[in-house]
């Protein structure tokens, strides 16, 4: 998959051959994995020890990526206040905020 913003260089992401596609910016979140393998969120950062590449936390499950700080939190780690945390530092539920354009493959 091809992936760029607006004026900057063109990039090439592995991305799973069954990832759903990139859902517009602002739409709900489908899985599709672009942000995540593009550059890590600030979570992702902290658990990846960089600023950009793939996020060392994504998990591909069945037919889509998950967060694998998220799922690790469901499991009863740090309790639900843990899991509301990595929520909200993942921005889990507001919307697509990836503002890369994606084309096919190449």
């Amino acid at each position: 998959m091809i992936a760029a913003r607006m004026g900057q260089p063109t990039r090439v992401i592995e991305i799973h051959p069954e990832a759903p596609p990139k859902p517009a910016v602002g739409d709900t979140c489908n899985g599709c994995g672009v942000c995540c393998l593009a550059e890590p969120c600030p979570l992702g950062a902290v658990l990846s020890r960089r600023l950009k590449g793939p996020c060392v936390a994504l998990r591909w499950d069945r037919d889509r990526y998950v967060c694998g700080a998220l799922t690790a939190q469901s499991s009863g780690v740090l309790g639900s206040f843990g899991g509301w945390l990595v929520r909200r530092w993942i921005a889990a539920g507001a919307g697509c905020d990836c503002s890369l354009e994606v084309a096919g493959k190449p």
